[in-house]
């Protein structure tokens, strides 16, 4: 038995609330609170059972033919699984889809959904990429109920609905992409995934500022929640997982744009590094844990003479705020002053940053443009810095250590914390306790 009720809604955060009222009372954002009929059904009783009842098959994942991406997933596609994939518009969520769609129709019964495009329009892509997908399930519609009703009558094991923001729930009157429908479409969508053990992916828009657009309700009412990063004038592209129940967050996939269609990157420490410049001053290789696995990435600085009263930092890759407080740092311990002058830092590759172990080759670049040095070659470092100028050891050290001597660096400065018992072959390592030791070892 349904009923209709009001409630206002709010589009920011998504919290409801009985009455109206000029600021929302979760997330205080004013004037966002909107009326919104829609009507509550009671759902049927579920029967309990015990975990030895439970199937057999338990770990059994999906492979969508993509390692990279099965890595993002935490080693591949798990039955029953809401996947909520976002992106900025033209990155390739849809190409990458019917790929990874064309893929697992190979093991087991896909239906693709789409609300944005026509059937034929997919037909094209098809053939662009030259997927054998002549067997796929297509359906063209926008009302939610039809296209779960649909995946239930071919017998879908992977269903994917391009885009959520597209999808209409006939029991709330509201428009295509607003907070209400959103909420009720994903409801759904879940509830269909977890009962009928089929695993979803949910294609999300995303605002001016880059989150998935809608409230914050529905990424916590997912599974796993993906983010397409990439540099416009990049090829490559990759794909970050900030929340994930079946795997680590923070693991990201890099994948390569074609004419036929994207394909993986293996080695994504390659695209990372610049060998021609890694040679010059004010250029430091590092290396970064992302996920579970470690990335060689280069770390540029430029120190320029400062025109103004007011000299400039800017940072691309890594934290801004950061970046004035090493150079406080390296002013205070470093016996050097960048006071007056421009300091620009930037990781290649378009690569975000957000952790402390890139702090010693930041303020080694940047002493590198100052005085106009190359630091050593085939050198590699790594190491938090504290406020009182010393090197703090960092989370996987000696993984860290043992990636870069896989990529031929034969000198690593590090911690004295992450010095590890036996070295690898092939790379000396050289542990330092302060930042003025670290620099007469480098530079």
């Amino acid at each position: 038995m349904t009923k209709a009720k009001i409630a206002y809604l709010c589009s920011e955060c998504g919290a409801h609330s009985v009455r109206w009222a000029g600021q929302c009372p979760d997330c205080a954002a004013w004037n966002t609170l909107t009326e919104t009929k829609f009507t509550v059904s009671k759902a049927l009783p579920a029967a309990a059972t015990t975990l030895g009842r439970l199937q057999d098959d338990i770990e059994y994942r999906f492979r969508t033919g993509f390692e990279e991406f099965d890595r993002v997933l935490g080693g591949g596609l798990v039955p029953g699984a809401v996947v909520l994939l976002g992106g900025d518009p033209g990155v390739g969520k849809s190409t990458l889809l019917q790929q990874i769609a064309a893929n697992l129709m190979q093991e087991v019964p896909v239906c693709y959904a789409t609300g944005e495009e026509s059937l034929r329009q997919i037909g094209r892509r098809s053939m662009r990429l030259g997927l054998a997908a002549s067997s796929m399930n297509l359906l063209a519609d926008v009302a939610i109920e039809n296209v779960l009703a649909e995946a239930r009558k071919c017998n879908a094991r992977v269903l994917v609905i391009d885009s959520m923001q597209t999808m209409v729930s006939d029991g709330v009157p509201s428009a295509p992409g607003s907070v209400a429908q959103l909420r009720d479409g994903v409801g759904k969508i879940v509830q269909f995934a977890k009962q009928n053990d089929v695993a979803v992916f949910v294609i999300g828009h995303v605002t001016k500022e880059g989150a998935i657009a809608g409230p914050r309700v529905v990424e916590h009412m997912v599974d796993t929640v993906l983010y397409f990063e990439n540099d416009p004038t990049s090829r490559y592209s990759m794909i970050r997982s900030v929340k994930n129940r079946f795997g680590a967050c923070g693991e990201i996939g890099v994948f390569a744009m074609t004419e036929t269609g994207f394909l993986e990157v293996s080695n994504p420490s390659a695209i990372f590094l610049s060998r021609e410049s890694v040679d010059a001053p004010g250029s430091v290789v590092s290396v970064a844990w992302e996920g579970s696995r470690a990335l060689l990435v280069e770390i540029q600085a430029l120190v320029a003479d400062g025109n103004t009263s007011h000299p400039k930092r800017l940072a691309q890759g890594v934290d801004q705020s950061r970046l004035a407080l090493l150079l406080a740092v390296l002013q205070r311990h470093g016996s050097l002053s960048v006071i007056d002058e421009d300091v620009f830092v930037n990781v290649v590759g378009g690569l975000r940053i957000n952790e402390t172990a890139v702090d010693l080759p930041i303020l080694l670049a940047i002493v590198s443009s100052f005085r106009d040095r190359v630091a050593p070659k085939r050198l590699v470092c790594f190491g938090e810095i504290g406020l009182a100028g010393e090197i703090r050891p960092v989370r996987f050290g000696a993984e860290r250590i043992a990636a870069a001597a896989k990529q031929g660096f034969t000198r690593a400065i590090v911690p004295h914390g992450n010095l590890p018992k036996t070295s690898p072959e092939g790379i000396e390592v050289v542990g330092v306790r302060r930042l003025s030791e670290a620099l007469d070892e480098a530079i």
